[in-house]
């Protein structure tokens, strides 16, 4: 495998920072993977499923979304709406310098940015979400004893998967004025859903509840004991190798 630190322009002029994981041989399609929400580029989960589907052809950019990891800004300035921006941005990136993505692949918040965006990507034939939210106002749930002191002071610092960051009251209303029922349903990709039944994060409803929304093609697989941040590699490994096998009826 070949590993490619990059870097590009987000939405907003921040320099973001993106590797790109790729075959030795030649590259049978791209992917644009979107990590999960505070996490990074180099997340276990999302290092773990490029590299495996580098094995299968499939090049990977990964990045760092605005304020996060390496990349450039400020992660309590940022939202859902610019994590979108983002991602376009990414997928811009690569069509210019590369090749546009065809295959786009979200883990957790990552996967409702990845359902919202795909609107903008027209070369994407297939959308991947892995342990997605259906909605990303689920994830205020994740700091709800917070809410009402960022409510009255306009912003709290809270822990998140052991970290502080500080949540603004914006990000919790740009949460809440997306709804993805409908852009699931205008999908019109192929669409795999993977959820762990498991998932003490994003529980599993909202798997079916994206499932429900979209149109065929559209495919679920039970991610069984897996935990949401696809902690052990042979849950990664199993993740990647079965998005290259379904994939391949789509991108290739």
């Amino acid at each position: 495998m070949k590993s490619q630190r990059l870097e590009f322009t987000g939405a907003h002029g921040h320099k973001l920072s993106a590797r790109l994981d790729g075959p030795d041989g030649d590259v049978k399609a791209y992917a644009l993977f979107a990590h999960c929400f505070t996490c990074g580029k180099d997340v276990l989960a999302a290092r773990r499923v490029a590299e495996a589907l580098a094995g299968h052809g499939v090049a990977v950019l990964r990045f760092d979304f605005t304020g996060l990891g390496a990349s450039e800004g400020e992660f309590a300035n940022t939202n859902f709406s610019s994590n979108l921006a983002d991602l376009v941005a990414a997928a811009d990136f690569m069509r210019a310098t590369l090749q546009a993505p065809s295959l786009l692949i979200g883990h957790s918040l990552g996967g409702a940015a990845a359902l919202a965006a795909a609107e903008q990507m027209p070369e994407v034939k297939a959308v991947v979400t892995i342990a997605a939210p259906a909605n990303p106002v689920y994830v205020t749930g994740m700091f709800d004893q917070h809410l009402e002191e960022i409510a009255r002071e306009g912003e709290a610092q809270v822990q998140l998967a052991g970290r502080p960051f500080r949540i603004k009251q914006q990000f919790v209303d740009d949460a809440g004025e997306h709804n993805l029922k409908e852009k699931i349903a205008a999908l019109r990709r192929a669409l795999l859903v993977m959820h762990a039944p498991g998932d003490d994060t994003v529980s599993l409803s909202n798997a079916m509840e994206i499932f429900t929304a979209a149109k065929h093609p559209k495919s679920f697989i039970s991610l069984d004991d897996a935990d949401h941040l696809l902690t052990r590699r042979e849950d990664a490994a199993y993740v990647a190798n079965l998005i290259a096998a379904w994939a391949d009826r789509y991108i290739f």
